[in-house]
């Protein structure tokens, strides 16, 4: 036996003794895991407790939330047939930003036939990064028709509310018109929670027909409404929600929404964003809100570069059309003259 394969049999060793902490160290190595250490883990891991699997794969999430260039795809996948409902909605979450299309099958397969009602609603928001890369043609049009074929069917259909939220937010990404009439038809339900998934599908849609109706959920008083206003307000870029989101850093007395409210600051900019959020990073003493409040300027910088980036970008054709418009001046000119 190799360095390489002791190495990992000791990751088994660790993973398999339920009486320890499973050590942070070995994280990584379940990140582009080998194909050969892929089937040794797959033999043992029925043996492994499912509070340890669980607990595992949450440590698993929690890394790739922190580092962008872990992989655990090729760990989750084989987990998607996992008999633990608990397993398949970790599995599913930790394949959340995959651009593997060979996954849209399984996935439309566990949102239509799997027996755990999470585990459809889950698979309903995995599939919504492909219904993003879809609508920047990053994946067959054949492909991206079958899962916005597969949500639209779930949005629709007569399944659990939890599942037909998250098949409408999932489409939120899309520019089909039936999801204008979905999200419409969400808003205008008196359940919350369903206005609450209009707002989260209108935040995803880059379309800023939604303005008025986000605008007016940034003084709703339900809390998760209010943040998800927040967040779609942000999302949209919707200079016109800068004075409410500021006024909310100064009023609301929910955490959630202050936070949200942060952030889309930083995603709309504008005058005094700058000026208010540095004030907050000063005034501050808790050391994860100064954190979250540097990287919300570090978002603000980017805003701003793009902002100045915009106004420098020009149109060829606007340039010829207005050079056009000069020489007919200059004949103009030259005819009076004449004359």
């Amino acid at each position: 036996m190799n360095n390489q394969q002791t190495s990992f049999q000791n990751i088994l060793d660790s993973l398999l003794d339920g009486k320890k902490e499973f050590p942070r160290r070995y994280l990584n190595d379940f990140s582009d895991i080998g194909t050969l250490e892929l089937q040794t883990l797959q033999e043992a891991w029925p043996r492994v407790g499912l509070s340890r699997k669980v607990s595992l794969l949450e440590q698993l999430e929690s890394l790739a939330d922190e580092d962008t260039l872990v992989s655990f795809d090729d760990f989750a996948r084989p987990l998607l047939r996992d008999p633990d409902a608990a397993v398949r909605v970790h599995a599913l979450r930790l394949l959340g930003e995959t651009d593997d299309v060979k996954l849209i099958p399984p996935l439309l397969g566990l949102l239509k036939n799997d027996p755990d009602v999470q585990v459809r609603a889950e698979a309903a928001a995995t599939l919504g990064f492909f219904v993003a890369l879809g609508e920047l043609e990053e994946i067959p049009s054949e492909a991206y028709g079958q899962v916005q074929a597969g949500l639209l069917e779930s949005a629709r259909g007569e399944d659990e509310t939890r599942v037909r939220r998250h098949a409408l937010e999932a489409l939120g990404f899309s520019s089909d018109q039936e999801v204008v009439k979905l999200i419409e038809s969400a808003l205008r339900r008196p359940d919350p929670e369903w206005q609450l998934s209009a707002l989260i599908a209108m935040g995803r849609s880059a379309d800023e027909r939604w303005e008025e109706e986000v605008l007016r959920a940034l003084t709703d008083e339900d809390n998760d409404i209010r943040a998800a206003a927040v967040q779609a307000a942000g999302n949209l870029g919707l200079k016109s929600a800068r004075t409410v989101l500021l006024r909310l850093l100064d009023g609301d007395d929910d955490d959630d929404v202050t936070s949200a409210a942060i952030w889309s600051l930083s995603q709309i900019g504008g005058e005094d964003v700058r000026t208010y959020l540095e004030n907050l990073l000063d005034q501050t003493e808790d050391d994860e809100q100064a954190e979250f409040l540097a990287e919300a300027l570090d978002n603000l910088a980017f805003t701003e570069d793009l902002d100045r980036f915009e106004l420098m970008a020009f149109n060829p054709d606007e340039l010829d059309e207005f050079e056009d418009d000069d020489d007919e001046e200059d004949g103009e000119s030259e005819d009076d003259e004449e004359k």
